[in-house]
């Protein structure tokens, strides 16, 4: 073996080592969280994980699921600043007197139509919505935020979160797992799965990866009966609308790197078997168990969703008009595979 081709062997097993360490290290502190976390349990008298749509062609998506007064109201007053998380984030108060988690990145324009794509086919979603510019009140001095708000107080490309008030919120360690949750088998669990390989949202974490932070949660509502009912949901959208793949290929809010990747979403062999194209951080999760039974059934609502609304979607979480156009053809193709 010749001295250059010994180095780029012993570099290659070098770099298997250190990331499989590295996610043996992440394997072992999520197993830690999850036996030492404190117990908080699920107290619904009722858990669900979608609800009927309705008229899915009359549904408004460029207000998304609080409708054309949900949206967040100026002036907005700064609450506080928050030190977790992957982005900088501040909590505001608007003219409603209504709490929003404002945050910025590159998940902004991806995390606010994913949601609503997902709202529009029936599930549960966080309240968001992408606002180009404002200006945040009151005496604050920022941390990570000081990049994303200006000394004059205004801001711009932003994604508005609704804090919804009374609503008990079980996040990471009393989430829920894609293997392990109440829907396992049905339509409504593999129609979610679809939707994330649908919009390339590589980011599917669970209750299983506390060490690097849970996308599900339950929510539990307390309904106009006093029946308390808990809400199954993906809480982060924002990883989506560009490729999957590895952590060196995949993309948020990429049109192109989307559509590229679009022929490959979905393919059926001779035998019926699906070959779906996702990859992300648990593919197997994503790809199994989907039926062609869920295909169809997710379709059913997917097919009714229009042109014109994906692009009312679109332009109102911040996309060009070349941007709406790209992502409409390359969805209008993904929906269409779909059709078995």
């Amino acid at each position: 073996m010749h001295g250059l081709t010994k180095i780029v062997v012993y570099s290659l097993i070098a770099t298997c080592a250190i990331i499989a360490s590295v996610y043996l290290s992440w394997w072992l502190r999520s197993r830690y969280l999850a036996l030492t976390a404190k117990r908080r349990r699920v107290r619904a008298d009722v858990r669900v994980l979608w609800a009927e749509p309705g008229e899915v062609e009359e549904l408004d998506f460029a207000a998304g699921a609080g409708g054309r007064d949900g949206a967040p109201q100026p002036p907005f007053r700064f609450v506080a600043e928050h030190e977790t998380g992957t982005s900088p984030c501040l909590s505001v108060e608007d003219a409603r007197r209504r709490v929003w988690r404002v945050k910025w990145g590159d998940e902004v324009k991806s995390e606010v139509f994913a949601a609503r794509l997902a709202w529009a086919c029936g599930y549960f979603v966080e309240r968001c919505h992408y606002v180009a510019e404002g200006r945040i009140e009151g005496e604050y001095s920022l941390t990570r935020a000081r990049e994303c708000v200006g000394e004059d107080c205004t801001f711009r490309d932003a994604r508005f979160e609704l804090d919804e008030a009374g609503v008990r919120k079980l996040f990471d360690e009393h989430g829920w797992a894609w293997d392990d949750n109440p829907f396992v088998g049905t339509h409504e669990l593999a129609g979610l799965k679809i939707l994330l390989m649908l919009t390339s949202n590589w980011d599917n974490k669970d209750v299983r990866d506390l060490a690097r932070g849970s996308n599900t949660a339950v929510f539990e509502h307390r309904l106009a009966d006093g029946t308390i009912e808990a809400r199954y949901l993906v809480i982060d959208w924002g990883a989506s609308m560009g490729r999957w793949g590895d952590p060196f290929t995949r993309t948020k809010w990429d049109c192109h790197g989307f559509a590229a990747q679009t022929p490959d979403f979905l393919a059926r062999d001779a035998d019926g078997t699906l070959r779906w194209g996702y990859v992300g951080q648990r593919t197997d999760d994503a790809r199994e168990g989907v039926t062609e039974a869920d295909v169809r059934w997710l379709y059913h609502y997917l097919s009714r969703i229009t042109d014109a609304q994906l692009r009312a979607a679109l332009r109102s979480s911040g996309a060009t008009d070349e941007e709406t156009d790209c992502f409409t053809r390359a969805l209008r193709e993904r929906i269409e595979q779909l059709r078995l």
